[in-house]
């Protein structure tokens, strides 16, 4: 039997993993797909918000020349954080459900990609999953078209095409401008009425100067509400509109899926909808079972971020050695 299984390969699994260690401990980590998946489908050249010692995990240094760390390099850092640490992971197997024992620990069912399943025990089981595999779906008319995307990697695909971006988030926003210089025409579909608060600072001059001269369709209090092979159907409180259309970007956020929490008999806040657990020691109602990073979260899988879901690995660890004794 296991003593602590970790599920999830991101940056907070590895975190716990690390805090684990670090006290004798050692972990093995459950990865559906590599190692930092989310960071892998995060924009090609995207650039992180936060500063890279915010980034930091196990105490080892993010090093890098520039400000604000880049994707590739945050895949670098994660990468050689987990091949220099030994930590023991498994990739390339997803966890089915997790069944607490009435001897107090949990068997875990494995399946691996290619349909193969297993099983597992552990005594302490940490529930670090990310979000990206759950994309907030619109429930729209012709979603589900090959032209449609929740995903954006990188512009060279959609030059000279003319493309359709739903939100006004900073993906959104930093993907039209993206798009803009490879030669696209960008038209930003938004419920907002104005622009987002939440967009960086050091962006919105630009994107609004490029609205302003026309270079980038932007509207407002505005929805898509069906999707054509060649057109799009915006509604808004005017009227409705049909657009000529080649692509779709729906970049409406993620969210976190609870069927492996639920399956091991978490309770969800009625509120917030995030899981029941002791925000001191992230230990949920079931004896044994954390959670860390974003599926801490709420509905808005945004609360929780790698500079704050990266501390509740230190937390999980000082529980479990505690409960060791």
């Amino acid at each position: 039997m296991e003593e602590v299984v970790i599920i999830g390969a991101g940056p907070c699994g590895l975190s716990a993993a690390l805090e684990l260690q670090k006290l004798g401990f050692d972990p093995l980590i459950i990865e559906k797909h590599s190692i930092a998946h989310s960071i892998y489908l995060y924009p090609t050249y995207m650039q992180f918000f936060s500063t890279p010692d915010l980034l930091e995990i196990g105490g080892i240094p993010f090093t890098t020349p520039n400000e604000k760390p880049s994707r590739l390099e945050a895949l670098h850092y994660y990468r050689n954080a987990a091949l220099r640490s030994s930590v023991r992971i498994q990739s390339y197997h997803g966890v089915e459900t997790i069944t607490r024992q009435e001897k107090g620990s949990f068997e875990l069912m494995l399946s691996n990609r290619f349909g193969a399943t297993s099983v597992i025990e552990a005594r302490y089981v940490i529930v670090a999953t990310g979000y990206f595999d759950y994309p907030n779906l619109l429930g729209i008319p012709g979603e589900q078209s090959s032209k449609v995307s929740h995903y954006y990697r990188e512009a060279h695909p959609y030059s000279g095409t003319k493309v359709a971006i739903i939100g006004g988030s900073n993906s959104a926003i930093d993907a039209a401008m993206d798009l803009l210089r490879a030669g696209a025409h960008v038209t930003i579909v938004y419920r907002g009425e104005g622009y987002s608060p939440s967009i960086k600072p050091w962006v919105r001059p630009i994107f609004e100067s490029m609205v302003n001269k026309g270079r980038i369709t932007m509207l407002f209090r505005s929805q898509i509400v069906q999707i054509d092979d060649r057109t799009i159907t915006v509604r808004s409180a005017e009227a409705e509109h049909i657009l000529d259309n080649d692509f779709v970007l729906a970049l409406t956020g993620f969210r976190p899926d609870r069927g492996l929490l639920l399956s091991a008999g978490v309770a969800m806040d009625p509120i917030s909808t995030a899981p029941v657990h002791n925000p001191a020691t992230m230990e949920t109602a079931v004896p044994g079972l954390f959670i860390a990073g974003v599926a801490a979260s709420g509905s808005d899988a945004n609360e929780v971020f790698i500079e704050t879901g990266r501390l509740h690995g230190g937390m999980i660890a000082q529980r479990i050695a505690e409960a060791r004794l």
